[in-house]
């Protein structure tokens, strides 16, 4: 049943995606973190089945200290011989339970990736991608959007990353990257 699940995420992303105009384009002048460092070989260490412990702040950009902590998981699939990847999360906060698909994409002449989220409490909105690759084991990823109407930069970033284990978190910046704020945070460990 999962397998079923996963192919039908896949094929609705899949057609989502291959629709024209439907993914937004990167951003002109998008700050880029290790430019032309990125390989098809990057997430190659995501393929599979994850089990991830959450820990994301209540309230962004307000000074709140306050941390949901909740369980969740996560299904990888390659797609495009290796050039571009998606994965299916679960989200199991308490009394609210929701999905997330990711959408990694290869980007050969820039050596980059760009990577989309689709969360299926807004499935009609898929969000700026963030762009970048992987430098000394880390893995980070950029973009220019807004948060309630504040324009922000998001950053993604990837490290600790062993065959059974990752970690990956968000941080929003309104000072264009002088100063940043946590507000999500993943441990990832391997199921399968």
């Amino acid at each position: 049943m999962h397998h079923d699940a996963d192919r039908r995420t896949l094929i609705q992303f899949s057609l989502l995606a291959g629709l024209a105009g439907l993914l937004p384009p990167a951003r002109a002048g998008e700050a880029t973190a290790a430019t032309g460092t990125a390989t098809p070989q990057d997430f190659d260490f995501l393929v599979g089945t994850w089990r991830i412990a959450h820990r994301k702040l209540k309230d962004r950009l307000v000074g709140s200290q306050e941390w949901l902590e909740f369980e969740g998981s996560c299904h990888m699939h390659k797609l495009l011989d290796g050039l571009a990847n998606v994965d299916d999360n679960l989200f199991e906060v308490p009394g609210v339970p929701y999905r997330g698909v990711t959408l990694r994409a290869y980007d050969a002449q820039t050596r980059n990736w760009r990577i989309w989220w689709l969360d299926s409490r807004f499935p009609q909105k898929i969000d700026v991608p963030v762009v970048g690759g992987f430098a000394d084991g880390v893995g980070t990823f950029l973009s220019d959007d807004e948060w309630k109407g504040t324009p922000v930069k998001v950053r993604f970033r990837w490290s600790h990353i062993t065959p059974t284990s990752a970690r990956w978190e968000q941080a929003f910046s309104t000072d264009d990257g002088k100063s940043w704020e946590i507000n999500w945070s993943m441990r990832f460990t391997r199921t399968a």
